[in-house]
């Protein structure tokens, strides 16, 4: 029986299990290889790794990892999850079942792309969520954004720190009108319509296309489509979850530890607010630890 079973090889759960490595827990690690920031070419602002491609940056995490003999990285999915507290059982895609006496969840989100043409086949290069992870490579360009609720407003308000050239798309949302009075006076236009399609020039320079209007073209384009859990093997332990504006992400404690006793949560799959390799990292971390100590006697 290993100690700790990890569902999720990415930054958190590579994260977790070298906490637990380290503290000579014995661990599994169970990644299907398809970390949700695979689109993305270079990571940043991650410290000592700034400008990096994730993969490379994971594949020495994992090459690093190997000199703990008690962690065992598995390419496999987890198909199931069964027990409780001390005696959990884990089914992998392969059929084989395996133990442990606590649990880490780090398998992240799938973002839910629209459907818009053109938009899936940018999505990573010039349609990007997060102006920490993109905004300085792009400072002081014409920026879009896709309007997708009362939260947009707050990022019109944070975008303005790297660009005093925004245009909101409000892509058939209704913006209030005091909303629209706010954006006014920030000098942030609004163009009206539904967005029919997305074509680009290189690897930004969106230019999108709209069902009234003229087409607009943009340096890089920000959008929030909304996203879900990559695996759904929460549902079937029944952990609480918490609603946000973009969808549900799994409810923790301060010591990441879900509304079920000895299953633990980390990264995008449990993190409200936002995500990153660096937030995804020390959730990770604290998971492991916390689960370490849970174990103590």
């Amino acid at each position: 029986m290993d100690d700790v079973i990890i569902v999720g090889g990415s930054f958190a759960g590579l994260a977790a299990a070298l906490q637990l490595g380290r503290a000579r827990r014995k661990v599994t690690v169970l990644d299907t290889g398809l970390p949700r920031n695979r689109f993305a070419g270079h990571s940043h602002g991650l410290l000592g790794h700034d400008h990096k491609p994730p993969p490379d940056i994971l594949a020495e995490a994992r090459r690093q990892l190997a000199r703990y003999p008690a962690i065992n990285l598995v390419n496999a999915r987890a198909d199931s999850v069964s027990g409780a507290l001390d005696d959990f059982s884990v089914v992998t895609g392969g059929g084989e079942r395996l133990a442990a006496r606590r649990l880490i969840l780090s398998y992240g989100i799938t973002d839910q792309m629209p459907d818009v043409p053109g938009f899936a086949e940018s999505w990573g290069t010039s349609i990007v969520p997060c102006p920490y992870c993109d905004g300085f490579e792009v400072a002081d360009q014409h920026w879009g954004l896709v309007w997708s609720g009362p939260q947009s407003h707050n990022q019109v308000r944070l975008f303005h720190d790297w660009t005093d050239r925004l245009t909101v798309f409000a892509d058939s949302h209704a913006i209030p009108p005091d909303t629209r009075a706010d954006l006014e006076r920030r000098n942030t236009p609004i163009v009206d319509g539904r967005i029919t399609e997305i074509t680009r020039h290189g690897g930004h320079n969106p230019t999108l296309k709209l069902n009234v209007g003229p087409d607009v073209a943009v340096d890089i384009l920000f959008a929030h489509p909304r996203n879900k859990p990559s695996a759904s093997l929460h549902e079937s332990l029944g952990l609480a979850t918490v609603d946000t504006p973009l969808g549900i992400v799994l409810k923790v404690d301060e010591r990441r530890e879900t509304s079920m006793p000895g299953i633990y949560a980390a990264g995008d799959l449990a993190n409200p607010l936002m995500a990153s390799a660096t937030t995804a990292s020390w959730q990770g971390a604290m998971a492991g630890i916390f689960a370490q100590q849970s174990m103590l006697v």
